[in-house]
């Protein structure tokens, strides 16, 4: 085989792979088998150890905070802790959820931002949650909660989550 044609097998073996490695646009499953929610739903529902949890847009579990006053109106992370555990944000006043049957609304941050919020608290996602389905921050310090689709927390802790710093 010349060189010309190395190279062009080469290209094709490299294009071949690049197309494997683009999905057919279906919805995948994580390690723990949540998917990532369909559609501009800023909130839905996956399957999790913990039971049936609420999810944001990108299939990560949403958490409370137990320092926030249901229907305060605001939230009381802010700065370093909203690094460690970002809010759940929207465009909308009314976001768009899926499966979640908690009263949903939003807050204004003082950032400006508008923070989702369900049965009043703010919802946050969790930094050290690496994947859709994770459910590590559970039990932080005793203060941080996953969600139920009702919106109530759900207060069973998770091995080993009662230690992480936030």
């Amino acid at each position: 085989m010349d060189a010309t044609t190395r190279r062009v097998v080469a290209a094709a073996a490299l294009g071949v792979l690049a197309l494997a490695g683009c999905g057919g646009g279906e919805e995948e499953d994580d390690a723990a088998g949540a998917a990532a929610p369909a559609g501009d739903a800023v909130l839905a529902t996956a399957d999790s150890e913990l039971g049936e949890i609420v999810v944001d847009g990108e299939g990560r579990a949403v958490y409370v905070f137990d320092r926030d006053a249901p229907g305060s109106g605001s939230s009381s992370c802010a700065d370093s802790c909203a690094e460690s555990w970002p809010p759940v944000t929207a465009e909308a006043e009314a976001p768009e959820v899926d499966g979640v049957t908690g009263d949903v609304g939003t807050i204004e941050r003082d950032d400006g931002t508008r923070q989702v919020t369900v049965g009043g608290l703010p919802l946050y996602t969790y930094a050290g949650d690496s994947d859709a389905g994770d459910v590590t921050g559970q039990g932080v310090q005793g203060v941080w909660w996953v969600v139920a689709p009702h919106g109530a927390k759900i207060s069973e802790a998770a091995p080993s989550s009662a230690d992480t710093a936030y």
